[in-house]
This record gives structure tokens, C-alpha cells and sequence, in this order.
């Protein structure tokens, strides 16, 4: 039994949910999300949305809760958004941003530079004395994740100095390293 998938999904004040045939429609004032479910029947109750399955094969339970989230993370989007930080340790690391276009020197021999989609929006703080912050937002949970694990995934933080690029507030496991 599904403990997520039972529990239904409310819908805040300035969002529209419409699902047609199996495809859910999410309306609010940062966009528009639609994803196509399947083998799950949704259906709206007022200010509700709600998920039901009609068999018990683990297939389909396995789908109930995700699809549940799935929906949840969609309205949740569109009504506060999402943002991810990522900060850069290291000396000389920098990141700087022009429109969509990140650029980022992370210690290879030239500039990494990234062409984002225009539903992710970019700032990239650089303070004196403090690391680069790379800041993404979006309304698509999917999409601002999936971005910042790529931009993750050219310096992941090592664990003898902690150098790299690493979320905003993540814990790196440290080793000791050489003992004399």
C-alpha cells in the first residue's frame, strides 16, 4: 500500500490542473508543465488532485507513489518554483554568466562554457573573500536538477582538500591523506 500515493495533491490559489485522456496540464504564474502518465487513473475533487490505481501488480504500485510526486513536484513548480546553488572551491575558480551562457574556469586549460535553456534562469555571485556561487531557478524540478548535476559533474569535490564544485550546504567526506 502506497503511503504517497494515497495522500492527495492540493492545488494552491492562481493554479489550474486539467487532465485530459492521460495527460496532466499544469497552469500557474511561473508556467506551463504537462507530462503524460499511464496505468494510474487522476482524477480532480475540487481543489485536489487524486490518484487511484485499479490493480495490485508491482508495476503499478511501484508507479502510484511516483506519479503522486511527479504531479505534486509540477504544481509545487509552477506556483513557488525551484533553485538549486552550487558553490566553487578552489583557488581561481570563477563563473560568470552573460544572459544563458555560463562560463566557468574550474582549473582545466580553458573556460567551460555552457549554453543553459531558457526555462532555467542563472545569477552567479562572486564576492571577495568568498567562493563563486552559481545560483539556477526554474519551475521544472527536472530540468533545474538535471542542469545542475551536469554543471556538478565537470569538478566533483575530491575528498583530501574538498576542491570542486559542490551544493550549497552539502557535506564532503574527508580523508586524511598521507601520514608521515
Amino acid at each position: 500500500m502506497s503511503r504517497i500515493g494515497n495522500s492527495p495533491v492540493s492545488i494552491p490559489e492562481g493554479v489550474t490542473v486539467t487532465v485530459k485522456d492521460n495527460t496532466v496540464t499544469v497552469k500557474g504564474k511561473l508556467g506551463e508543465l504537462q507530462q503524460e502518465f499511464s496505468d494510474i487513473d487522476i482524477r480532480l475533487e475540487e481543489n485536489e488532485v487524486i490518484l487511484e490505481r485499479n490493480t495490485d501488480k508491482k508495476n503499478i504500485k511501484s508507479k502510484h507513489g511516483l506519479y503522486r510526486a511527479l504531479i505534486n513536484n509540477m504544481v509545487e513548480g509552477v506556483s513557488k518554483g525551484f533553485t538549486k546553488e552550487l558553490e566553487l572551491v578552489g583557488v581561481g575558480y570563477r563563473a560568470t554568466n552573460q544572459g544563458q551562457k555560463l562560463d566557468i574556469a574550474i582549473g582545466f586549460s580553458h573556460n567551460i562554457v555552457m549554453e543553459l535553456a531558457p526555462e532555467v534562469k542563472i545569477e552567479t555571485v562572486s564576492e571577495k573573500g568568498k567562493n563563486p556561487i552559481i545560483k539556477l531557478s526554474s519551475f521544472d524540478k527536472q530540468l533545474v536538477s538535471q542542469v545542475a548535476a551536469k554543471i556538478r559533474s565537470y569538478r566533483k569535490p575530491e575528498p583530501y582538500k574538498g576542491k570542486g564544485i559542490k551544493y550549497v550546504g552539502e557535506y564532503i567526506r574527508r580523508k586524511a591523506g598521507k601520514s608521515a
